[in-house]
């Protein structure tokens, strides 16, 4: 445990001394859909970095040859799809098929990538485990408390694929992508009790296809509930002996959070000086039953509180409870509670399903390009 914490600390160490890159993004939030385009060329790199693959390739503009990014998947999807960085290689002719960059440069996205010889590649799809044919029971501690990990000697794993992807009120429809992104405006009101200057954000976050998400333009963490539904999971690491709890994210920043159960006050802890408010806010909490209640709060406003930019303030005060109600799902509840943003308390609720015998993935922001 402590080399794997100091592990992640060197990480996060990393990040603050490397200039801000973009993380993994709303595709609508740097591509304009309004312009598809069609291009041939030569490979002439593959750039297998995270957040999104690279290939770049050259194409003929006349008498001269003018260099074009292809942007695919992230390499931990496109590798999990059965694609290498030996897919392509330099020389090979493709072509693609998608959307160009707003901002004008030299940039598609590789909604369809072919070889020359018609093979389509770069292809993804990605889906939950399959569900076993009968419940596993929870795995328990020897006192009788649910495990929050694995069966010791057995087969590792992670919480990943939540069933939801962006944050609505419970028993609220709306319609959205994976990204949050709502397919009509009109119904932005409907996404949760939202004070009229805090839905005039939403709204306005949104009518910009998200591309002021602060984890895709500064590598933001992903505090809230934002956390529990990126992409590529999270592990809970339970250190009973300090009656402590580790949420390990392979998103993001490839950071952490802590949820302290040892009955400490609410106050300022070691990843905070004195009352200065943090992206995860002070998380302390005990077991009810077979639940894990974490009341959060001292939150910072330079995060989103979920994919899609539901807006929130300092005032902010989360309740989440974490459930394992048979081994390979995990159900997370959250009531949201912030005076300055939200007309009333509202709760939301999704489940995680358990990837077994996987590491978690390690999605680093800091490697990828604007």
């Amino acid at each position: 445990m402590r080399d794997r914490l100091f592990a992640l600390a060197l990480l996060l160490a990393l990040f603050g001394a490397t200039r801000p890159g973009a993380g993994h993004h709303a595709i609508a939030a740097k591509f304009d859909d309004s312009t598809p385009m069609t291009l041939s060329g030569v490979v002439t790199l593959v750039d297998w970095r995270n957040p999104h693959v690279h290939v770049f390739i050259n194409v003929s503009n006349g008498d001269d040859l003018v260099n074009w990014a292809i942007e695919a998947e992230s390499p931990i999807d496109l590798r999990n799809s059965g694609w290498s960085p030996e897919t392509l290689r330099p020389g090979d002719r493709v072509t693609v098929e998608g959307p160009v960059a707003r901002d004008g440069s030299r940039q598609i996205w590789g909604r369809r990538v072919t070889t020359a010889g018609g093979r389509a590649v770069f292809t993804v799809s990605s889906s939950a485990p399959p569900v076993p044919l009968a419940p596993r029971p929870v795995p328990r501690w020897p006192d009788g408390q649910p495990r929050l990990g694995p069966l010791p000697g057995g087969a590792g794993g992670y919480w990943g694929y939540p069933t939801e992807t962006a944050l609505v009120e419970e028993g609220v429809e709306v319609d959205m992508d994976r990204y949050g992104q709502l397919a009509d405006l009109a119904n932005a009101g409907r996404v949760a009790p939202m004070q009229p200057w805090a839905l005039a954000l939403y709204e306005h976050r949104q009518s910009r296809s998200l591309r002021d998400d602060p984890l895709f333009l500064n590598c933001k963490p992903p505090g809230g509930p934002r956390q529990f539904q990126i992409a590529y999971g999270v592990q809970l690491v339970e250190d009973r002996d300090r009656r402590r709890v580790f949420v390990l994210m392979g998103g993001g920043n490839a950071n952490y959070r802590i949820l302290y159960l040892d009955g400490r006050e609410q106050v300022g802890q070691v990843t905070g000086d004195d009352d200065n408010p943090l992206y995860y806010g002070r998380s302390v909490g005990q077991w009810e039953g077979d639940a894990l209640v974490i009341d959060t709060r001292g939150f910072n406003e330079d995060f989103w509180l979920s994919n899609g930019g539901l807006p929130h303030t300092s005032q902010l005060r989360l309740v989440e409870r974490f459930t394992r109600t048979t081994f390979d799902t995990l159900d997370y509840e959250v009531t949201i509670d912030d005076v300055g943003a939200y007309t009333r308390p509202w709760t939301a609720k999704w489940t995680l399903n358990w990837v077994t015998g996987q590491d978690l993935p390690r999605n680093l922001c800091q490697e990828n390009r604007p």
